[in-house]
């Protein structure tokens, strides 16, 4: 059986649900497809994001927890910056992602569950032209102009064409959510150091009526630790804040992996584009991406629908969506990158340090940092304002990344 449409996305997580609604707000013929039984079934995520963005994607106060508080634990050392206002959020993931992709549905796209695709359609001369997959033990072809691979991190179209290979560096989280007894609902906890994780961190999210995220990501292919074990015996031993939480009743189990190789894929080829995961594109300090999956997620729809109408759907005329992405974050998550690799050597005894030298950031400066937002003015004034040379070193090296 074969089905006619203009634009077909594998994936209906945040950046494919985004550019399903895009491409359909922009007249174009759209099917989502979803391998789950519904979306978001699976969860893989903490849903760390900001509240300006969440706002902007118009995503409704009552999917996310604010926060206005950030404590960060060294094996020795704590901190909190206190902002006056919150800015930060923590996600309902399985509501927001639902959101999204009703709102493409609403828009005028398809939505495909039990949809596995199993293969790329392409025509004799080599051109992708549709996506075969399997629903309700029925094998489709679902014809296409453009395909959009938001398939995360397995990216399984690109892959299987042979355009990419599996991430070498990547981040594997494993986190419960669960009740506690204890929680402060608009503070979060980031834990650094070797016994939270050696290459990575540990966190306290909270959601909520009571409710908190806990997990540790460690960094692969640098530690062989495995997140879950750790998670596990970090929540035993209470260490940290987690001894402030009381019981801990676990409701659901999460984990995922998020491609931490910095900018290094090509995302535009012949009729088909890479969004989310699967381009890679995520702010190595904390491995959050949502806000650009969902934000890249609808320029690529859009990109789709102009190729589309132009009946050009050429790499040339389809890498506007890579030209705006790399323009709008490619220096931040760069310096960013370098940042990370900075941390991830570091002993107990200087995260104690590292600990002290956050403190004296305020709490515009801090969120600037941990949004890898890296502007040349931003990082003048942090490093006139804090004279430490640490503190210099790092901005120094941010600059430097940027030029490169």
């Amino acid at each position: 059986m074969n089905i006619q449409f203009d634009v077909v996305i594998v994936g209906a997580g945040p950046a494919g649900a985004s550019a399903a609604y895009s491409a359909a707000k922009n007249n174009c013929s759209v099917a989502l497809l979803e391998k789950e039984e519904t979306v978001a079934q699976t969860v893989r995520t903490s849903g760390v994001t900001w509240i300006e963005d969440a706002k902007s994607f118009g995503i409704p106060s009552d999917y996310y927890n604010p926060i206005k508080h950030y404590t960060f634990c060294s094996p020795n050392n704590e901190v909190t910056i206190s902002d006056t206002r919150p800015r930060a959020a923590v996600l309902d993931v399985r509501k927001t992602y639902r959101f999204l992709a009703e709102q493409a549905i609403k828009e005028g796209a398809t939505l495909f569950v039990n949809a596995n695709a199993t293969s790329v359609v392409t025509d004799s001369s080599g051109k992708i032209t549709g996506i075969k997959a399997s629903l309700a033990k029925e094998e489709i072809v679902f014809q296409s102009r453009v395909v959009i691979d938001a398939s995360g991190f397995q990216s399984i179209i690109a892959k299987s064409l042979g355009l990419v290979s599996q991430w070498k560096k990547f981040g594997a989280g494993a986190e419960y959510e669960a009740t506690v007894e204890n929680i402060d609902s608009d503070t979060w906890y980031l834990m650094v150091g070797q016994q939270y994780s050696p290459s990575g961190y540990a966190w306290i999210f909270p959601v909520g009526d009571n409710k908190v995220r806990i997990g540790v990501g460690v960094g692969k292919p640098d530690s062989s630790v495995d997140p879950t074990q750790r998670l596990d015996e970090i929540i035993e031993k209470k260490l940290g804040p987690i001894k402030k939480l009381g019981k801990i009743t676990p409701i659901e189990f999460h984990y995922g992996l998020i491609p931490n190789d910095g900018l290094t894929r090509k995302t535009v080829y012949d009729n088909l584009m890479l969004v989310g995961d699967s381009a890679g594109y995520a702010n190595p300090l904390v491995l959050e991406g949502i806000r650009y999956a969902i934000k890249f997620g609808r320029i690529a729809g859009k990109v789709a629908a102009d190729a589309i109408k132009a009946n050009d759907t050429s790499e040339k005329m389809l890498s506007k969506y890579e030209e705006n992405w790399r323009k709008s974050i490619s220096s931040k998550i760069n310096s960013a990158y370098k940042v990370q690799n900075r941390w991830i050597g570091l002993s107990d005894e200087q995260w104690d340090k590292e600990i002290e030298i956050i403190n004296e950031l305020s709490a515009d400066e801090f969120l600037d940092f941990i949004r890898a937002d890296f502007g040349l003015s931003s990082i003048v004034r942090l490093a006139a304002h804090h004279p430490r040379l640490a503190v210099r070193q790092l901005f120094s090296m941010i600059k430097t990344a940027q030029k490169n």
